[in-house]
C-alpha cells in the first residue's frame, strides 16, 4: 500500500508539473481527476476555494520527492532487522 501511495503520488505530481489538462481536471474537478489515479478522496474535504502549486512548484516536489525515494532505497540494508547482508547478496 505505501507503494501505490508514493506511485500515486509520484503521477500527481508529475501530472501538475506538466500536464495542462490534468490540472484543468484538478482545478475543476478533483475528485474524479483523482480518481483517474486510483485516489479516493472525500468530497467532504475538498474546499470550494481550490488553488493549485505552479508548474515549478509541482516539479520541485516532484524532484524532492523522487530524490527522497532513492534515498531510502539506498538505505534499505540498514533498515532490514534481522537480515543477514550475505543471505541478501547470494
Amino acid at each position: 500500500m505505501i507503494k501505490q501511495n508514493f506511485d500515486q503520488l509520484n503521477t500527481m505530481l508529475a501530472k501538475l508539473a506538466t500536464d495542462d489538462g490534468f490540472r484543468d481536471r484538478m482545478q475543476n474537478d478533483p475528485i474524479r481527476a483523482l480518481g483517474t489515479l486510483g485516489i479516493e478522496l472525500d468530497p467532504a474535504k475538498v474546499p470550494a476555494a481550490r488553488r493549485l502549486p505552479s508548474k515549478d512548484a509541482a516539479a520541485a516536489d516532484h524532484a524532492a520527492l523522487a530524490s527522497k525515494q532513492i534515498g531510502e532505497n539506498g538505505m534499505v540494508l540498514f533498515m532490514l532487522s534481522g537480515v543477514s547482508v550475505a543471505r541478501l547478496a547470494s
